[in-house]
């Protein structure tokens, strides 16, 4: 796959225009120490619509563009998320039994690509990532995932944990992976409606979240390193739903 080019847009006025408009905003760079009245009306708009942002040093802003950036940058997600309100019952208008993997502080863009690409592969229905302390969709992501993340519906949210209650809410079961079960991954009955939580590598899934979960399962290790790679052992899970629904 050919590499990409992070689509970007300088300054003030282009910025709250492409907000405006609904387009897709991965991120928006601002200089330290910008002040005016135009720069407060973005800023207050970025707060408005929850789009992240970062204060990044003057070089930062100028060596990604020298003329006419107003001090601000943003980064343009080349790919739309979608809504998890739209995605969940339409799957359900489909007939299908939901198979859904939601990603709780995985912030790798490359393990991010990997798991999407054996969950496009096992016919997962969506991922679901937060807003915070997430991979985002980048050109690096998109090239690790194959071309995946073209195909499989991302959505994003802004509290798992609310998103949890709400799935559970729709029937559908919150299987938690984490090396703090007991029962191994292949005891989980994933012919249901499931949801399953893959955590950090380093972090795990978090507490509250993983309190939420209607069973919690494990991926056997047997050799000296503690944990896999979190893009093997989430193919691992959803490679078992479709041997389970196969």
């Amino acid at each position: 796959m050919a590499k990409q080019k992070q689509e970007m847009l300088f300054g003030i006025r282009a910025t709250m225009e492409a907000i405006r408009s609904g387009k897709e905003i991965e991120k928006v760079l601002i200089r330290k120490g910008l002040t005016g009245r135009l720069y407060q009306d973005l800023f207050d708009l970025i707060r408005d619509e929850s789009i992240e942002y970062q204060f990044v040093p003057a070089e930062k802003i100028n060596s990604l563009n020298q003329k006419n950036n107003q001090g601000v940058v943003t980064l343009i997600a080349p790919i739309a998320y979608q809504e998890v309100e739209d995605v969940v019952p339409q799957i359900m208008a489909e007939g299908r039994t939901p198979l859904i993997l939601i990603l709780d502080q995985i912030t790798d863009v490359r393990n991010f690509g990997a798991i999407a690409r054996s969950a496009e592969c096992a016919g997962v229905d969506a991922i679901i990532i937060p807003f915070k302390n997430s991979a985002k969709i980048t050109p690096d992501s998109i090239k690790t995932s194959a071309g995946a993340l073209y195909q499989i519906p991302v959505c994003r949210v802004q509290n798992l944990k609310t998103l949890v209650r709400n799935l559970k809410k729709e029937g559908i079961r919150i299987v938690a992976s984490t090396e703090k079960a007991e029962k191994f991954y292949t005891e989980a009955d994933l012919t249901l409606a499931t949801a399953i939580i893959m955590g950090s590598e380093d972090t795990g899934i978090d507490e509250a979240l993983l309190r939420l979960a209607d069973e919690k399962v494990k991926v056997p290790i047997l050799g000296q390193i503690e944990s896999l790679n979190v893009s093997v052992a989430a193919s691992l899970m959803v490679y078992e739903a479709v041997r389970q629904r196969k």
